[in-house]
């Protein structure tokens, strides 16, 4: 899918007066963003006397297109639009006369942004992530690449994912390229579907052979890769299992299909995910399924 218009060029950076902010939706929407307003608190506005307590049958209509047809900029994410009549209708007038900033449907546009939310979330995006379009944002930056996932807050300290059946706040339309979406973001929206309980017998687990291209600049960004998973998962406070999931999951993703994953590396995974409690077999099970998951 070809990116928006909007992604690459547009004026205003969305921090402007209030009376700015119709002006930037309609450039977004001009250039195939879809674009909805935010009120006080940056949040989209609620849903209207009709559409209250779901009564209008939003719920079908957060999911997929629905029966909903409500004029208002209801529904946050799902009222979205790039129909400039709909934009400049009666029924948004008092929405934007309201709004204190202008947000997007990144997935309803193909994109996937990676909400960084901190310097240390930037650093581990720098040393883990492929380079992005970048929008600096109040605390930390918006990475933003083509493709879309499913939207996860909290996939690891200070990062959120926005995509699908999610917002994100227009901050100007940044820097650099936007490049196809990493196997390594993708895999930290997957739900952990391993077993609670480990299987009866442990299951040997090498290294992946490999195969692919070395896409690792230095053996030092190997290094810093697994030092980092190994951090993400000894810092662990809650959820333990189902961050060695996702931890093994974005090793796999971008260490796992070149052959430079030794047996060393896993046993440093292992040993780390064991001193939070998780057992060998437990381990296998995640590692196993991560692969299983990656199709390796």
């Amino acid at each position: 899918m070809t990116q928006p218009t909007a992604i690459r060029r547009v004026p205003g950076s969305g921090r402007g007066s209030l009376s700015d902010h119709l002006d930037t939706a309609l450039h977004l929407a001009a250039g195939g963003l879809p674009v909805l307003p935010l009120r006080r608190g940056k949040v989209p506005f609620g849903n209207c006397s009709a559409c209250r307590h779901s009564v209008c049958g939003d719920r079908p209509h957060m999911k997929a297109a629905g029966p909903c047809l409500c004029p208002a900029p209801c529904h946050a994410w799902a009222a979205a639009t790039t129909d400039p009549h709909v934009l400049t209708s009666p029924s948004w007038a008092t929405a934007w006369r309201q709004a204190v900033a202008v947000a997007y449907h990144p997935g309803g546009a193909g994109l996937t942004v990676v909400d960084l939310d901190d310097e240390a979330a930037i650093e581990w995006a720098r040393q883990s992530l492929p380079p992005a379009r970048t929008v600096p944002t109040t605390r930390g930056e918006h990475w933003i690449y083509q493709g879309t996932t499913r939207s996860v807050n909290g996939v690891r300290p200070g990062v959120d994912i926005k995509s699908t059946m999610a917002y994100a706040r227009w901050l100007g339309p940044g820097t650099g390229t936007v490049t196809e979406l990493p196997d390594v973001v993708c895999a930290l929206t997957v739900k952990d579907t391993s077993p609670a309980r480990p299987t009866a017998h442990a299951v040997s687990v090498p290294a992946p052979a490999g195969g692919g291209a070395c896409p690792h600049r230095t053996p030092a960004y190997l290094e810093r890769g697994i030092a980092m998973a190994e951090q993400r998962i000894t810092e662990a406070r809650s959820a333990i299992h189902t961050t060695v999931y996702r931890t093994f999951l974005a090793v796999l993703s971008t260490h796992g299909r070149c052959g430079c994953l030794t047996d060393a590396h896993v046993a440093r995974l292992f040993t780390a995910a064991q001193a939070k409690g998780e057992s060998t077999r437990h381990c296998t099970d995640a590692w196993v399924n991560a692969r299983t998951a990656l199709g390796m």
